[in-house]
């Protein structure tokens, strides 16, 4: 088989805190003002992505890896990760504020859940004015005053703030505490996981009338409560070349600023390679047939493929392997 570049149908998600940036910014075609996520690349049990495009339209990404599982994932990521696509890719808009979150790492996943762990990116594509993201604590805390922030509503005071804008980029490693706030648009890498454990909500109620579900206990082993300087990105900005981002066990990420076109030989990657469009448009060309894509869309290249041409005039786009 003929393993081309593959688009996948988005899977929409409403949230208490979506907008409409997802269809106003990105074109996707939405029904509601509430849609805070779109699942551009998931093989998540329940909310697996379905191939849009060529002579394999309608199969499951999960029927893909079954039939050819080396020649879409690479050997060394089946040899490690079994069957299970390994990353899961979102663009998220927060119409209004996330709940303040973590997510446990592998270690506490496995044994609490059966799960992996949640280490993620985000890539600022669109901030409102003063928009910010939580990541952290102002300073180190003790688990004893996390607990007491809890019970007296100070958690807040104790969190740090990062005001943002367009092109800014977070790594946020399992048991880093974040939210992403009110007007900011965001591209995201993770690895394959829906575990949250979240711990304030600001006091909202769902469209039934109800709180959302605390996870205040599971918590509190689970977070990392020293003060972190390392998780804004600082990346290189070079045109036309592959500038990395993020090398990190679960993803290698970089981004591309092209106002030509490349082609990279990728017969050594032994990895699919997903490109994610932040800007412009572009023609992706592997082995086997080509795909376009344009802002707001995402494509897999299967690991099969020796290389990849990005014909275009002017595209932003993120890249990302294992």
């Amino acid at each position: 088989m003929n393993l081309y570049p593959f688009k996948f149908y988005p899977i929409l998600k409403e949230r208490l805190w979506g907008g409409s940036k997802l269809g106003s910014v990105l074109g996707k075609d939405l029904n509601s003002d509430l849609v805070g996520e779109s699942w551009e690349i998931s093989g998540v049990a329940g909310d697996v992505s379905i191939v849009a495009n060529g002579v394999l339209k309608g199969n499951t990404l999960i029927d893909l890896i079954d039939k050819f599982p080396e020649e879409i994932l690479g050997e060394s990521v089946l040899e490690r990760f079994g069957k299970e696509f390994p990353v899961l890719i979102k663009f998220i808009d927060a119409h209004k504020d996330l709940s303040v979150q973590l997510h446990p790492n592998d270690e506490l996943a496995r044994k609490r859940h059966n799960s992996f762990g949640k280490t993620e990116m985000w890539y600022v594509m669109d901030a409102d004015k003063d928009a910010q993201l939580i990541v952290g604590f102002k300073e180190g805390i003790s688990k004893e005053t996390y607990i007491e922030s809890l019970k007296n509503d100070s958690l807040l005071e104790k969190l740090n703030y990062e005001n943002v804008r367009e092109g800014d980029a977070f790594f946020i490693s399992a048991g880093t505490i974040h939210a992403i706030g009110a007007g900011v648009l965001i591209a995201e890498i993770q690895q394959t996981s829906d575990l949250t454990y979240r711990v304030y909500d600001y006091n909202r109620k769902d469209a039934e009338g109800n709180f959302r579900e605390l996870h205040s206990e599971l918590s509190i082993d689970a977070i990392n409560y020293e003060r972190q300087e390392d998780f804004r990105i600082n990346y290189g900005k070079e045109p036309n070349v592959s500038n990395e981002m993020v090398n990190c066990p679960y993803f290698k990420t970089s981004i591309l600023s092209l106002d030509k076109s490349l082609e990279f030989d990728v017969r050594h990657r032994d990895s699919f390679t997903i490109y994610m469009c932040l800007e412009g448009d572009a023609s992706i060309k592997n082995d086997y047939g080509n795909i376009n894509i344009k802002k707001g869309e995402t494509v897999l290249v299967p690991a099969v493929t020796t290389t990849i041409l990005l014909d275009t005039e002017g595209a932003k786009l993120l890249e990302i392997t294992i």
